[in-house]
C-alpha cells in the first residue's frame, strides 16, 4: 500500500472515532459549536474514504483508454471535496440561527469541554502526519486533506473556546456566534481548494519560476537558436511539458539533435526530481512557428 493510500485509512479511522464520539456530546449537550465541530468530522471520514478511492485510480498507469494515465481525479476530488465542505458550512450557518431563533440552551458542557481537548490533541496529531506525507508524496489529495484537518483544528480550539465561555458565562450567544464564525472559516478554507482542482482540471501552466526555469535550460545549449509551442501542465504527481527546440544549424544531424534533447529533458527532470516528468521535444531545423500552429 502506497503512503498515499495509507494515509487516507489513518485519516478516515480518526475522522470515524470522532464523529462518532463528538456527534453523540452535541446532540445530548444542545451546542451548536460541537454539532459543528461533528458534522465537519462525518464530512471529513467520507471524503477521507473517497479520497481512497481516488488516489487508487489515479496511480494507476496509462492506458489504450486513457493515455495520460488519471491523475486529475486528484483534482476532481479536490473540487468535490472543496464543494462538500463549502456546504456543510452553509448548514452549520443554518444550525447557528435555528438556536438563536429558538432560544436553545446547551447542557453537559464539562464533558463536551474533555471531548474537544481529546479531539484537539488527536487532530493536531494527525495534520502533522499528513502534511508530513504530503511534502513526502506530493500528493493534492493528501495535501487537500491535511488543509481540511487543519481547519478542524481552529474549529476545535474555537469550539472549546464557545463551551468555556458558556459554562463560565451562561450566555448562548458565544456559542452561536463562534458556531457562524467556524462556518464562515470552512467556507473561506474550501474556496483555494476548489480553485486549485479546477486549475489542473483546464491544464492550467505550471508556475512562473518553473517556466523561466525551462526556458533557461533551452537556451543555456548554444546549438538551440530558439524555441516556440511551449506547453506545461501538472496533474498528481506527474508534470507534462511539450516544446519544439529550433537548432542553430539547419543540416544538424537527428543523431546530434537527439542527444541535445535527452540532455535538455535531463536537466529539466532535476527541477523537481520528486515528480514525473513527461517531456515531448520537436526537433525543428528552422523556425516554423509562423507557418503552423501546434
Amino acid at each position: 500500500m502506497s503512503p498515499q493510500k495509507k494515509a487516507t485509512v489513518v485519516s478516515s479511522t480518526v475522522a470515524a472515532i470522532l464523529t462518532i464520539i463528538k456527534l453523540a456530546v452535541g446532540l445530548f449537550s444542545g451546542s451548536v459549536a460541537v454539532l459543528a465541530s461533528a458534522i465537519d468530522s462525518i464530512l471529513d471520514m467520507f471524503v477521507s474514504i473517497f479520497n481512497y478511492f481516488a488516489i487508487s485510480k489515479s496511480e494507476k498507469p496509462a492506458d489504450k483508454t486513457f493515455n495520460y494515465g488519471k491523475g486529475k481525479i486528484e483534482a476532481l476530488a479536490s473540487v468535490i471535496e472543496g464543494t462538500i465542505i463549502s456546504m456543510s458550512g452553509l448548514f452549520l450557518l443554518y444550525q447557528a440561527f435555528s438556536k438563536y431563533k429558538n432560544g436553545e440552551v446547551s447542557s453537559y458542557l464539562e464533558i463536551s469541554i474533555y471531548v474537544m481537548i481529546s479531539s484537539l490533541v488527536i487532530t493536531i496529531g494527525l495534520v502533522l502526519y499528513l502534511n508530513y506525507i504530503a511534502k513526502k508524496t506530493h500528493s493534492m489529495v493528501i495535501k487537500a486533506d491535511a488543509l481540511h484537518y487543519k481547519t478542524d483544528v481552529f474549529s476545535s480550539i474555537a469550539v472549546l473556546l464557545s463551551l468555556l465561555l458558556v459554562s463560565l458565562t451562561g450566555y448562548e450567544l458565544f456559542d452561536v456566534i463562534i458556531g457562524s464564525l467556524i462556518a464562515l472559516y470552512i467556507i473561506y478554507s474550501a474556496y483555494n481548494l476548489i480553485h486549485s482542482g479546477i486549475m489542473v482540471l483546464l491544464d492550467r501552466a505550471l508556475d512562473e519560476e518553473m517556466v523561466i526555469n525551462i526556458i533557461s535550460i533551452f537556451m543555456s545549449h548554444k546549438d538551440v537558436h530558439s524555441f516556440h509551442h511551449l506547453k506545461t501542465r501538472e496533474a498528481a504527481n506527474k508534470i507534462f511539458v511539450e516544446a519544439h527546440l529550433v537548432f542553430s544549424d539547419t543540416s544538424i544531424s537527428l543523431v546530434k539533435a537527439h542527444k541535445i534533447s535527452d540532455l535538455i529533458e535531463d536537466e529539466i527532470e532535476k527541477l523537481n526530481d520528486k515528480k514525473e516528468w513527461h517531456i515531448t521535444i520537436h526537433l525543428d531545423p528552422y523556425d516554423d512557428s509562423k507557418v503552423q500552429s501546434k
